[in-house]
């Protein structure tokens, strides 16, 4: 099978052996959300809301609530599915390939095998290489990070403060730590790749695939206390491909123009004038998603 007929059968969703689809097609689909912001829906409504905003793509979760935290309603996901044209990502729990197996039936374009639920398997991650669905992973680090991509995982999301904190401290600290460790991979003598690979616990082939590069292998989007337009723009100037936005920011009287903002300042991040304007007059309300929700104290603690 050739490369272009592989991507029309997996768009029309013939394929029955996942391993048909290889990894770089995966990889490729999910290059289409490069330098766009993934926002995090729980209704039809905040769904129009992202799509109309400009949102590469929406993540569907459901309100919280007391116990378990697991993957999504399937009605709740086709429902918003059906409402929107742009692709649809839901989240499962770490080690739940079960879970994996009924978004991917009922026509997700994307897993988040996530953190933010609870732990299916405490030793176990996802094999997605048995998956057509393209997976995202939370990472912290580059052994993380390339582990992750091991398993299968088509982007990672690093993620600092779970959503809903509004302390971008952990997330920059990680963004940071990663490019940090990839620029000293680049700098390193071949033979010294070897040890640096055992010392961060990453398969050699990625790390050295990554110095070759000099980038990651696969997308990198940032998560975690991302609430204002120039939130935004510091991840992406720090080196990420986009971020993932949390429901939290429809939390305020416009959530339009905030959404719009922040859509705006992941396409030009660069610019001063477009940040400053996207940023006037938001509603702020979102500032109560502040340190004394869980941020600086949390993240001192190692909470992240």
């Amino acid at each position: 099978m050739d490369e272009g007929s592989a991507v029309e059968v997996y768009s029309g969703g013939a394929v029955t052996d996942a391993k048909q689809i290889p990894v770089s097609l995966k990889a490729a689909v999910t290059q289409m959300l490069r330098g766009g912001a993934i926002l995090e829906v729980t209704n039809v409504e905040q769904a129009k809301i992202a799509e109309e905003a400009g949102a590469c793509c929406l993540l569907v979760t459901e309100p919280l609530h007391r116990g378990i935290s697991r993957m999504p309603d399937p009605s709740l996901v086709d429902k918003i599915k059906n409402s929107v044209t742009i692709p649809i990502m839901a989240r499962v729990r770490v080690g739940h390939f079960v879970e994996a197996q009924i978004l991917e039936a009922i026509g997700v374009g994307y897993i988040d095998e996530s953190e933010a639920l609870a732990l299916a398997d405490e030793e176990n991650f996802i094999n997605k290489h048995n998956f057509r669905c393209p997976f995202v992973c939370g990472s912290q680090n580059l052994g993380q990070l390339l582990r992750r991509v091991r398993e299968g995982a088509s982007m990672i999301r690093i993620q600092g403060e779970l959503s809903g904190s509004g302390n971008i401290a952990g997330t920059v600290k990680n963004v940071r730590s990663v490019m940090g460790e990839l620029r000293i991979l680049d700098n390193m003598d071949e033979d010294e790749v070897f040890a640096f690979s055992k010392k961060i616990e990453a398969p050699y082939d990625l790390v050295a695939q990554a110095k070759k590069l000099r980038r990651l292998p696969v997308l990198l989007f940032a998560a975690g206390g991302i609430v204002t337009p120039a939130d935004v723009s510091l991840m992406m100037q720090l080196g990420c491909d986009g971020v993932f936005v949390g429901s939290e920011i429809f939390e305020c009287s416009d959530p339009y123009k905030r959404v719009r903002g922040m859509i705006l300042a992941v396409r030009a991040y660069l610019d001063p004038d477009v940040l400053a304007e996207s940023s006037c007059g938001l509603d702020d309300r979102m500032a109560g998603l502040n340190l004394n929700e869980g941020g600086i104290n949390q993240f001192a603690h190692g909470g992240a």
